[in-house]
């Protein structure tokens, strides 16, 4: 038997024979490591305690507070939950059950209609099974075998996806007691250790993705190994419906969603106040770092995406129209208008770097099934950027931006960490400029000392990404800001530059965007604050409480003060009791309300309530005015 090398984290090395089983390398080490132990990367390869390390290399023995961990737990999860739904409703079938991101879920086809009270039922069942304790047990057949199988099983979404596997492909399996799911793993060895479990909903999904197949339904789920842990995510998800921007959204006039526009969002007027307060900001701070603002077309010759390399890459989230009998399209991206402005002059290595932004509306065909309020929708308006520089100016412009979005996201209280996407199947360019482009990715964030992850595959089809998740007020991560280097997109649209030798040269190109989308950093910020936005961004910043209606007046000319200083003010001269009135501004989260009566009139003064600190006294009436323009002058 011939022996491998294995080296861990700490680069100690140990020799194996080949074929040793991952759980064997983990208790190698320590009996403790293997009993927290749920699987391995092993040169980036998943592997899961049961599977054999085939050959040497960098090895992490992965826990559940790992990713990778939880993914291959919730993956197992969700064979138990399907497992449990077969023996409630036999005739069932199972399409697909992965590990997603918060848990998993399972799309499922049956003419009985499941209710949150069978939810109850299932998850009993899954209890039953962890309590039976069953191993999960690989195997392969031949294709037709397993072909064979799903049909004497009469599951035709497993015949389906085998059908479509390659024709030299692994069809694998994974058995549990009487249950066997097809399945390329990896899974824990054995399903004992899910100890809590938790259904959470039930929603509708058309059959891998397409709106033209038929409504399956899917089940998500949540499983952690010890019910404390599941406890705490179940007060996490309660927090989390509070702060639903949809919900807030409606009650504080915000925006709106209608079905004569689905996956189009509407603002209303408060919510296009806090829009404009983001893009003024958003323009102060461009200006600042020598931007140069542009604006393109929402609609361009169908040519255009061909030559930009969407057409081949992305047309089935396009939409198309015609006009004067030429094929159009809605631009998906901002990116092909900003070479064409590029290419409408001749420019000198002296004139380099460009740097232009654009808050670009576009346009893309989302499945109905994945719209969600301000998160996915079908039109946004992206803060793109689009800089050309030279060769020897990419890491300095790469640094630039990464300080410009810390920054920004700085400003609004989120900390983040950063991803670093590499070249998709579905690319352009050859491999040497990708690995150049990846590299300087890469100098950029070791100058900047910033650690990061590697997402392989995952770039953008014309080059590399690096991405930024914020993490909001409750711990949640959103993926926002983005900096893709492109040598594809110069070169396909031949852009040029001319350099010191008077010869034509091709410049380095920087797709970047700090908030993402204008609509979804809204959503965020929503949720990130719970409605109850800083002083900066409040749409209305300051709400006047005339005690009754004979103290109107003062309320009025308070009014024309503050709005002279650019205060935004309401006020409510409604014939309703004072304390009716404050619990009122305090569901509309205004920032200050300042009570007035008798005593306000006669001293021209103001009794003021904050937000969150509730009543701060009397003050004078310059006083407070200076306290409001001070703190937004602060982006508090």
């Amino acid at each position: 038997m011939s022996k491998i090398k294995i080296i861990f984290p700490d680069n100690s090395v140990r020799e194996y024979e080949k074929g040793i089983k991952i759980y064997d390398i983990a208790k190698d080490i320590s009996e403790g490591l293997a009993r927290t132990a749920v699987g391995a990367k092993l040169n980036d390869k998943i592997l899961g305690l049961g599977d054999s390390a085939e050959e040497g290399g960098k090895i992490k023995i992965l826990k559940f507070d790992d990713k990778e961990g939880k993914k291959i737990f919730w993956h197992t999860t969700s064979h138990i939950m399907a497992q449990a739904v077969k023996r409630l409703f036999p005739d069932t079938k199972l399409a697909i059950g992965p590990a997603i991101d918060d848990g998993f879920y399972y799309d499922l086809d049956t003419e009985y209609r499941f209710t949150p009270e069978d939810l109850k039922k299932i998850e009993e069942e899954m209890a039953r099974i962890v309590k039976e304790g069953y191993e999960l047990k690989r195997f392969v057949l031949p294709r037709e075998e397993a072909l064979q199988y799903f049909k004497e099983k009469e599951e035709p979404y497993k015949v389906e996806l085998i059908e479509d596997l390659p024709e030299d492909a692994v069809i694998s399996f994974y058995k549990q007691g009487e249950f066997t799911d097809l399945c390329a793993g990896p899974h824990l060895l054995n399903v004992k250790r899910v100890k809590a479990i938790k259904l959470l909903s039930i929603a509708g999904a058309y059959w891998r993705g397409n709106e033209n197949n038929k409504m399956l339904q899917r089940i998500y789920g949540i499983s952690f190994e010890k019910k404390k842990n599941l406890d705490e995510y179940l007060v996490l998800l309660e927090e989390a419906k509070k702060r639903d921007h949809r919900k807030l959204g409606k009650e504080l006039g915000l925006f709106s969603m209608h079905e004569e526009g689905p996956g189009f969002p509407f603002f209303h007027p408060k919510g296009m106040v806090l829009r404009n307060i983001l893009e003024e900001f958003w323009r102060e701070e461009h200006i600042k770092r020598g931007y140069g603002e542009v604006k393109t077309p929402i609609i361009l010759n169908e040519e255009l995406w061909h030559r930009s390399g969407h057409w081949d890459h992305y047309k089935e989230n396009m939409y198309f129209t015609k006009i004067d009998n030429e094929d159009y399209a809605i631009k998906p991206m901002n990116c092909p208008g900003a070479m064409l402005i590029y290419k409408s002059n001749m420019f000198s290595y002296r004139d380099l770097p460009l740097r232009w932004a654009e808050l670009g509306l576009v346009h893309r065909h989302e499945l109905s099934g994945t719209l969600h309020g301000l998160m996915r929708v079908r039109s946004f308006t992206q803060d793109d950027a689009h800089l050309f520089m030279l060769p020897s100016q990419v890491k300095e412009e790469l640094i630039g931006v990464i300080d410009f979005a810390s920054y920004m996201y700085n400003i609004f209280g989120f900390k983040y960490h950063v991803e670093l996407s590499t070249r998709p199947e579905n690319s352009m360019g050859t491999e040497e400029q990708w690995e150049l482009a990846t590299n300087n990715l890469i100098e950029a964030l070791k100058e900047k000392k910033i650690n990061y992850i590697i997402n392989e595959g995952d770039g953008a089809f014309y080059g590399p990404k690096i991405d930024f998740h914020l993490q909001d007020a409750i711990g949640r991560t959103w993926q926002c800001g983005t900096i893709q280097l492109d040598f594809q997109m110069p070169e396909r649209f031949d852009l040029t530059y001319i350099d010191k030798d008077n010869e034509k040269k091709r410049p380095v190109m920087i797709h970047r965007t700090i908030f993402g989308s204008i609509e979804r950093f809204i959503g965020i910020l929503i949720e990130h604050y719970a409605g109850k936005f800083p002083l900066w961004l409040s749409p209305v910043q300051v709400i006047l409480l005339p005690i009754s209606d004979k103290f109107n007046d003062y309320a009025y000319e308070l009014k024309k003060e503050m709005i002279d200083k650019n205060i935004r003010v309401d006020i409510d001269d409604r014939a309703e009791k004072i304390g009716y009135k404050i619990r009122e501004a305090q569901l509309q989260k205004v920032p200050y309300m300042l009570v007035l009566g008798e005593k306000e009139v006669e001293n021209n003064d103001v009794s003021v309530r904050a937000r969150e600190e509730g009543d701060l006294g009397r003050m004078g009436i310059e006083d407070f005015i200076g306290k409001v323009i001070e703190e937004v002058k602060n982006k508090k």
